[in-house]
């Protein structure tokens, strides 16, 4: 069966029960417990800029997306893959559209208006050029930012945002947790699973709801297209899950073993000077969303390790590509990467800088620090040069070997 057809005519299941108020949210009680931090600004109608860090699947745009609801703000949710700087200037524009309309309702005494949230999901896949461009409106309260990222802000938000911001860190949910949103999922589809089944989805899910939905959705559309040829029951066995949750893997996972097959592949057909391949797997790499930059560094990389003394050029074309990711990001940027790929995929192969190296550390790890000729040293007291260092040193030597003594004559290229 096609799974990418699976949800052309509802939305996905986790779209479907995802929770419309905090009595319905599953987890993060540290957060949205009786008390906590957020349940009482959300309660108290006290907004502030966030940045929700926490695991795929924990809640973090659900939480955004009721704080949103609970206080009647205009929300406005972008992906950070895909959203540009012009996307940022139209919801400063349109908030501070807002706030005007805000002190005039207020003058006559009439209901404020909108206040504005601006949700960018993955906002550490913003570079630092992208970032830059929404900031002046969080210090002035134009905007109420929630981002919410799977990685580490303190490295990935510039300083100036993230100081203006509320860093609230998400837990994986707990196993009794997702079974909780597990069940909440069969009720929707009207199934059930078998215990061994349940046992498996709770445990290759990993804490992650969206994972868990994704593959019981996956599994009751394949038992279900069974179920109308024969007299099963509306019981999901074990054989569905682990079929789905097969298939739902076939999705780029950045944490895992994908993420590293797929770069190895793209990196590999460079080198076998393939580009239609090299795009291929730099494609499907973009189109998941994975870093540019991760990508760009790896094409430094090859530049040296693959091509090196054939055509140097190579290096400054894949730097030019990773300054180009830095400084434009998502989305235009992956046309940057396409053209560096090519060029790479293209360029003439020599490894011989590189292996002379790995020739020479062997060696370094082999015998350790040895003595460094005495001609080679430097001299800067009137001690050492009496002790002979940089005696002898000539700039330009002809066929003479300047490594140590046991290395006397060793060739590494």
């Amino acid at each position: 069966m096609d799974i990418n057809k699976i949800t052309a005519s509802f939305p996905p299941l986790a779209e479907r029960i995802r929770p419309r108020n905090l009595s319905e949210f599953v987890g993060q009680e540290h957060l949205v417990g009786e008390g906590k931090i957020l349940r009482q600004m959300i309660e108290a109608d006290q907004l502030f800029s966030l940045i929700l860090w926490g695991p795929p699947g924990c809640g973090k745009t659900t939480l955004a997306r009721l704080i949103a609801e609970t206080s009647d703000a205009d929300f406005i949710e972008y992906s950070a893959v895909s959203a540009k700087v012009a996307d940022v200037r139209k919801v400063s524009e349109k908030a501070k559209g807002n706030i005007k309309a805000s002190q005039q309702l207020s003058f006559k005494k009439e209901k404020r208006a909108k206040r504005t949230i601006l949700f960018i999901d993955e906002i550490h896949r913003f570079n630092k050029a992208q970032q830059d461009a929404f900031l002046p409106f969080v210090e002035d309260g134009t905007i109420t930012l929630i981002g919410a990222t799977t990685e580490n802000p303190s490295f990935e938000v510039i300083s100036p945002l993230l100081s203006r911001c509320r860093v609230l860190v998400l837990n994986p949910l707990s196993r009794e947790e997702l079974a909780m949103i597990v069940d909440r999922g069969l009720k929707e589809l009207g199934a059930k699973l078998e215990e061994k089944a349940r046992d498996f989805l709770l445990e290759v899910a990993y804490g992650d709801a969206r994972q868990a939905l994704n593959i019981l959705e996956i599994a009751y559309t394949l038992y279900d297209k069974a179920k109308n040829s024969s007299s099963l029951n509306n019981i999901i066995p074990l054989q569905y899950i682990e079929e789905a949750a097969q298939k739902s893997s076939l999705f780029y996972d950045r944490a895992g073993e994908e993420h590293y097959n797929t770069i190895s592949a793209f990196i590999k057909s460079m080198r076998a000077s393939d580009p239609d391949a090299a795009l291929y797997y730099l494609a499907r790499m973009v189109e998941a969303g994975e870093d540019p930059l991760f990508i760009a560094r790896r094409m430094v990389v090859f530049a040296s390790e693959d091509i090196g003394l054939a055509q140097p050029t190579a290096l400054v074309v894949a730097n030019a590509v990773f300054q180009a990711c830095q400084t434009i990001g998502y989305p235009e940027c992956q046309e940057n990467l396409a053209h560096g790929a090519v060029y790479l995929s293209l360029a003439k192969k020599d490894r011989s800088a590189y292996n002379a190296y790995m020739k020479a550390l062997e060696d370094v790890r082999k015998y350790g620090n040895l003595p460094i000729p005495l001609e080679l040293r430097n001299a800067p007291t009137q001690l050492m040069k009496e002790l002979g260092y940089g005696r002898g040193y000539e700039k330009y030597p002809k066929n003479k070997s300047l490594l140590p003594k046991k290395l006397q004559g060793k060739r590494y290229l």
